[in-house]
């Protein structure tokens, strides 16, 4: 309650500022600001087992964003996003944002408008910012803290956040989360959700191939319903790259542990590590192999988290373990890539595993094709192809088409 507190507090000190930068050069903010407005629209089939009907999505989602001027080092950013149902609306959109359609698997893409974001912030030089508001907040790879960008309604935070390149080679990021604006929006319980949220991370360039991110991320959620979220995750990351004939290798490792923390009614300790190879070369075939471990728990329901993350981009596009299972989770894949042209064709095998006991959940085959028409327009074909090897998954075919625009 006291860090909330404080919080509050500094919004409070912050308006007054923005009142006075607005009043003393409203016009060289206006006429200085950048807006843009942005399109996507998606059609989404899946076909589950153990669903009586298929789901078909029909979705298109209108932004308008509008960034000010600066004034002083200050200045703010607003983002409005609505969300349509177009003609086909065979689905149910979850977490009861569409009640009677339970028949449908589930396309997380509920209608309906949403302030995204709406932040002040203030640039002290080329080494310290400040924001305060409703805000994106993306660290590493996602794996932890995202947006959601896939779905249609993206995930934001109310936050505070302070990032610094003071100290020499070294990105430090240090935010407080008040609330998390999930998918779902403000209209369901699960759309909206408070916690008490520490995120520190720091990019340490070690030199021009490598660096280290140390990162240390609390979680103490105040609904019951949220609290098995409540954890506390610190780990380590090491990004670099090295040079091989015409193209390069791209390496990825990173270990972390996490324990219960706050209100979390369950006592457990779990591990998690990920390792990733990519070699390419520009403008021709890229492969890649990795291995990623969520841990399970002796504890029920103490498998390792991770509630912020934009999951979507990691164990197979079908979506069938946005939740860890209680034996955890082994991911075992390898990826192809071909850009030709104007289009780049990409393919991922996913083998899935329980990380406790080595018993087989399935594998999953991704296709995509993603075709850049200009610097406005961009066309997606994508597919997911999931075959469960357990009794506890269901086989899932989902396929996506996706035609985005953009105007500044």
């Amino acid at each position: 309650m006291a860090c909330r507190a404080r919080f509050l507090a500094a919004v409070v000190l912050l308006l007054p500022i923005a009142v006075a930068a607005a009043d003393d050069s409203l016009a060289g903010a206006v006429s200085n600001g950048t807006g843009s407005v942005s399109v996507r629209y998606r059609f989404e089939h899946v076909d589950q087992d153990g669903f009586g009907e298929d789901a078909n999505a029909s979705t298109a989602r209108l932004r308008l964003n509008y960034g000010t001027g600066k004034w002083r080092g200050w200045s703010a950013f607003a983002e409005f996003d609505h969300v349509f149902h177009v003609i086909l609306r065979d689905f149910n959109s979850g977490a009861g944002t569409s009640p009677g359609r339970t028949q449908y698997p589930v396309v997380a893409d509920p209608s309906g408008s949403d302030l995204n974001q709406l932040y002040l912030e203030y640039a002290a030089g080329d080494d310290w910012t400040l924001r305060v508001g409703r805000q994106r907040i993306l660290l590493d790879n996602q794996r932890y803290v995202g947006g959601v960008g896939w779905r249609q309604n993206e995930q934001t935070y109310d936050a505070l956040t302070l990032a610094t390149r003071a100290l020499s080679k070294i990105d430090l990021t240090y935010s407080y989360l008040n609330y998390v604006r999930r998918i779902f929006g403000d209209t369901v319980t699960a759309g909206k959700e408070r916690v008490d949220g520490h995120l520190l991370n720091a990019r340490v360039k070690i030199n021009d191939g490598w660096s280290v991110v140390p990162y240390l991320y609390h979680l103490d959620y105040d609904e019951i319903s949220s609290s098995a979220n409540s954890t506390s995750t610190i780990g380590v990351r090491v990004e670099g790259k090295l040079a091989a004939g015409s193209g390069a290798v791209m390496l990825t490792a990173e270990a972390a542990t996490q324990s219960d923390a706050g209100n979390n009614p369950v006592d457990f300790d779990a591990d998690y590590y990920h390792a990733d190879l990519m070699w390419a070369r520009p403008r021709n075939i890229g492969f890649g192999v990795g291995i990623e471990s969520l841990g399970g728990s002796d504890a029920a329901g103490g498998a390792f988290r991770t509630p912020l993350a934009t999951l979507h981009k990691f164990q197979g596009w079908a979506d069938q373990f946005l939740a860890t299972p209680a034996a955890g989770i082994r991911d075992v894949y390898a990826s192809l890539s071909y850009p030709h042209g104007d289009w780049k064709v990409a393919a991922v095998y996913h083998d899935f595993s329980a990380e406790r006991g080595g018993g087989d959940y399935g594998s999953e085959i991704d296709l995509s094709a993603t075709w850049a028409i200009n610097a406005r327009y961009g066309l997606l074909f994508k597919a997911a192809f999931f075959s469960a090897d357990a009794a506890a998954f269901a086989d899932t075919t989902k396929a996506w088409l996706q035609l985005t625009a953009a105007w500044q």
